[in-house]
């Protein structure tokens, strides 16, 4: 029996679409987790989680639509474990598949990390949210095209206010803040370096588990270091400026206010630098 293919049909409205695809698929992967440096260089560990995907390729203007079950066809066919190299993988196959000049896939997806507090060295997890937004674009047939890729980390800090402190005869407020931090870089970086990054550039990091005496220290250490928002985007820029590793940054930081109704914001973002590979 032959079947129509109504995708594949003329369209006479002359407008291209940039974007199409599926969006929020569910699907389980496999994050490569930074050898520790106990551990010899050929052991490699993951975890398991599931992601939220996003799958896209252009749209000539000639063609009425595209055919969404390749996009899942394509997905299915590398497995659930994910890195940089079956993400090109993967969009040189939606390019060829689908016949465009550009593709995207977009991963998110909760990352764990087992963290001791600071004193008792009690163990739990932390969750961060991390991205992976990656491009390639066709530009002809004898080059490979352009690959960027992106990696994101939403990573919860402690901030105390400055101006609070130097005013108060005693105290001075503080509160959870979130930083989204995105890099491109020359080689891969690890999720948990970005992370720890962030984190040293905070007045304290977050913990799942604390005890007594590890809540004095945290309450401690982040009087002892005050940022502003201004601050910790600065010192987070700093240290991404220190790494040659990091080709481009951008930094969101947003204060959850604890004496006011609003919340305090400041970003930075270094001018993006492309790579071909």
């Amino acid at each position: 029996m032959s079947l129509q293919d109504t995708q594949n049909q003329n369209d006479n409205r002359q407008l291209a679409i940039d974007r199409v695809g599926v969006k929020n698929l569910r699907y389980p992967i496999e994050i490569r987790d930074r050898p520790q440096e106990r551990e010899k260089s050929e052991t490699l560990s993951s975890q398991s989680t599931v992601a939220l995907v996003q799958l896209t390729v252009d749209l000539p203007h000639h063609f009425k639509g595209t055919h969404m079950s390749r996009f899942v066809e394509v997905l299915n066919s590398h497995g659930s474990v994910l890195h940089v190299l079956n993400i090109r993988d993967i969009l040189e196959q939606l390019l060829f598949k689908l016949n465009s000049e550009q593709a995207h896939v977009d991963f998110e997806f909760p990352f764990f990390i087992k963290k001791n507090a600071p004193v008792t060295q009690s163990t739990s997890l932390i969750d961060y949210n991390v991205r992976f937004n990656a491009t390639l674009a066709k530009k002809n047939t004898e080059s490979r095209g352009v690959f960027d890729f992106v990696i994101t980390v939403v990573v919860p800090v402690t901030t105390l206010c400055p101006c609070s402190k130097a005013i108060s005869q005693s105290g001075a407020h503080n509160q959870r803040g979130q930083v989204t931090f995105s890099v491109r870089c020359a080689k891969t970086m690890w999720i948990e370096e970005m992370i720890r990054l962030v984190e040293d550039s905070a007045s304290c990091e977050l913990y799942t588990l604390l005890k007594r005496p590890d809540e004095k220290y945290v309450t401690e250490h982040a009087y002892a270091n005050p940022v502003f928002v201004e601050d910790l985007v600065r010192n987070i820029a700093l240290r991404a400026e220190a790494d040659p590793n990091i080709l481009w940054y951008r930094i969101e930081a947003e204060n959850f206010e604890s004496i006011h109704n609003h919340n305090a914001y400041a970003l930075i973002e270094k001018k993006p630098q492309l790579r071909k590979l």
